[in-house]
């Protein structure tokens, strides 16, 4: 099972659209900003399970109700979703993952820096920032689950799709 992780769109609905029809996930994840082009997505792919949390950018992008985390079983696979800038990860991770080791889930997906991560912690935790959608040429991110197990997670560049 594919997971596509998206975030930091910032309105970059084509590199999104590409993403999807190129993957042809299973499941896909928007981590915010912005929240509004997610919304638009799971409309057009409405059979395919979708995950969204907002970010910094949408106060009044989405419903007051939203909530900011989600932890969430997908394929499984426990994930722990978050745009990140409530646990400061332009300064660091460590309050990210201490609230996601605190969830006992598998991954942590994150975004608002940008900046596109994929690594495997010592401990087995991976943790995943799939970067932006909408700035540098576009990142996503792509889990890949088998058997309730993470078995692969990696950045998507434009080029690889």
């Amino acid at each position: 099972m594919k997971i596509l992780v998206l975030s930091d769109s910032h309105s970059a609905l084509q590199f999104m659209r590409q993403c999807v029809e190129s993957v042809k996930p299973d499941a896909i994840i928007h981590l915010g900003d912005f929240f509004d082009d997610g919304v638009v997505i799971h409309e057009e792919n409405p059979d395919i399970p979708f995950y969204q949390v907002p970010g910094n950018c949408d106060r009044f992008r989405c419903p007051s109700w939203q909530p900011e985390t989600l932890v969430q079983p997908v394929f499984g696979v426990n994930l722990f979703m978050t745009h990140g800038h409530r646990q400061n990860v332009k300064m660091g991770l460590g309050a990210l993952l201490k609230d996601a080791r605190a969830s006992r889930v598998d991954a942590v997906l994150y975004g608002h820096t940008h900046q596109a991560d994929c690594r495997q912690e010592p401990d087995g935790l991976w943790i995943l920032n799939p970067g932006s959608c909408g700035y540098g040429g576009g990142t996503a991110g792509l889990i890949q689950v088998k058997n309730r197990k993470i078995v692969s997670c990696r950045i998507l560049r434009d080029e690889d799709l």
